[in-house]
């Protein structure tokens, strides 16, 4: 069944970034974490763990103070993927006032994202208005329109990004890398290996689309979780000269294998074999 993608819901504008935690989010809330307050004063967590399976989260509550939320997880080793790159993630959000205490943690983890809805009970100061916690190394990717230059192909291009002054890394990996780029990498047998973070992003809702010229990626999170603002589309591409094994050889001779897992769009361009000999000697 052919799926159709309706590229008119995609905003474009001319050389801004809409969002600092990702060169391919073009719509859809913003940032590595989200918190909220819920109408039954419970609070909503949003985090970004790109690469970890559903079953590998671990969390727990501060059992002294009762005020944080501690997360954890580990991605897994792809194939294309230095051992060194796999990224562990450590963070933790809960509350900011001294009046409340967290009573309970209802949490899932799906496609690369942790949603957690945190209960909480007030214990003191009950005419106090108390607030939550965002922990000081969320980053900020909550800026909007971030103004580069009139050059609108970095919207598209890795190779045009300048990482130190546009994009962040992301605050909560502890080991392995740390940068949301696409990750490029040429195997010994010529191929070229790239990897893209579409958290949220389920592999049915991950489309690769090759052309003459271009590798196009594009991904959205179609369920859309009831407490989140909106879907996140994730739009992209990767210029030929940057994956084919030669610049002799067209792009669409080249095997084109992808697949997705966790929240990550892996892709693999591998060169054509080499061409047969067809020199026949046959003896009369």
């Amino acid at each position: 069944m052919a799926s159709f993608i309706d590229m008119s819901r995609v905003p474009f504008i001319p050389g801004r970034l809409h969002a600092t935690n990702s060169p391919y989010q073009r719509y859809g809330p913003k940032g590595f974490m989200e918190i909220k307050v819920l109408g039954n004063d419970s609070l909503y967590v949003r985090v970004d763990l790109p690469g970890v399976p559903d079953d590998a989260i671990r969390y727990r509550v501060d059992a002294v103070r009762q005020k944080l939320v501690f997360f954890s997880g580990e991605e897994t080793l792809r194939d294309g993927v230095k051992a060194e790159d796999v990224r562990e993630y450590s963070g933790s959000a809960g509350l900011g006032c001294d009046c409340c205490e967290i009573t309970g943690v209802d949490a899932k983890m799906k496609d690369g994202v942790l949603r957690m809805i945190v209960s909480r009970v007030k214990v003191k100061d009950h005419h106090n208005k108390c607030t939550h916690f965002v922990p000081p190394n969320a980053g900020k990717s909550g800026r909007y329109g971030y103004q580069r230059s009139s050059d609108e192909r970095y919207l598209y291009d890795v190779r045009s990004f300048n990482i130190e002054d546009i994009l962040e890394d992301h605050p909560f990996v502890v080991k392995g890398r740390k940068d949301v780029l696409a990750r490029q990498r040429r195997t010994s047998d010529g191929s070229f290996h790239f990897s893209v973070d579409m958290p949220g992003v389920c592999s049915d809702d991950m489309f690769v689309l090759p052309n003459e010229n271009q590798i196009k990626f594009y991904g959205e999170n179609k369920e859309v979780y009831e407490h989140d603002e909106s879907c996140r589309i994730f739009l992209g591409a990767v210029d030929k000269t940057s994956c084919c094994s030669s610049y002799g050889i067209p792009l669409l001779s080249h095997d084109i294998a992808w697949d997705a897992e966790f929240g990550v769009l892996n892709i693999r361009v591998s060169p054509p074999p080499p061409p047969r000999n067809n020199n026949n000697n046959n003896t009369q």
